[in-house]
């Protein structure tokens, strides 16, 4: 089992950049992989970006591709989610969750552990 973290969120105004951060501990191996989610007011959880544990292999959602930036920093045990260009529909509540495959996933059924969230809002 992953514990999970998450920090950074808060109120910044649309054009504006914030560094989420995610603490990891617990149980990770070979094919562990971290993902950013997040789930607006009053609608569904999305998927925004997955990196592989013990690599560098991305795979992000068309919405947030070219704006967020997914990265880890193993000796730090914490994954990040660098938001820029923000705007007032990014305001969310923002997750981050682990899971453990031999692929990458953007299946929310398929991350096993789950951060509190922390919460993200974009004034306009």
């Amino acid at each position: 089992q992953v514990q999970l973290v998450e920090s950074g969120g808060g109120l910044v105004q649309a054009g504006g950049s914030l560094r989420l951060s995610c603490a990891v501990s617990g149980r990770t191996g070979m094919n562990s992989f971290m993902g950013w989610f997040r789930q607006p007011p009053g609608k569904e959880r999305e998927f925004l970006a997955v990196i592989r544990w013990n690599g560098t292999t991305t795979y992000y959602a068309d919405s947030v591709k070219g704006r967020f930036t997914i990265s880890r920093d193993n000796f730090k045990n914490t994954v990040y989610l660098q938001m820029n260009n923000l705007k007032p529909e990014d305001t969310a509540v923002y997750y981050c969750a682990a899971g453990a495959r031999t692929y990458l996933t953007n299946r929310e059924k398929e991350y096993d552990d789950w951060g509190q969230g922390t919460q993200v809002t974009v004034s306009s």
